[in-house]
């Protein structure tokens, strides 16, 4: 999944918070709801601007800064 496609930052949109393009749809609440349980079907009817591909897109994206960042876990 090329989520360079389906994602933008934009800092007139949502504060420069990645957003799916062509809409305020935040990533971050995307895998909120996904880490919440939700499922894909629901977040659709929940956000219908949303296509199936904006959730994979949000995954891939976390994918690939959990590749890239470093979050200290406490011992």
């Amino acid at each position: 999944m090329n989520w360079i496609e389906r994602i933008s930052v934009d800092p007139q949109v949502c504060h420069g918070k990645a957003c799916i393009k062509g809409t305020r749809v935040m990533v971050s609440v995307i895998l909120d709801n996904l880490a919440d349980g939700e499922s894909y079907e629901n977040i659709l009817k929940s956000y219908p601007s949303l296509k199936l591909e904006d959730i994979k897109a949000a995954i891939s994206y976390a994918a690939d800064l959990a590749r890239e960042r470093f979050v200290a876990i406490p011992a």
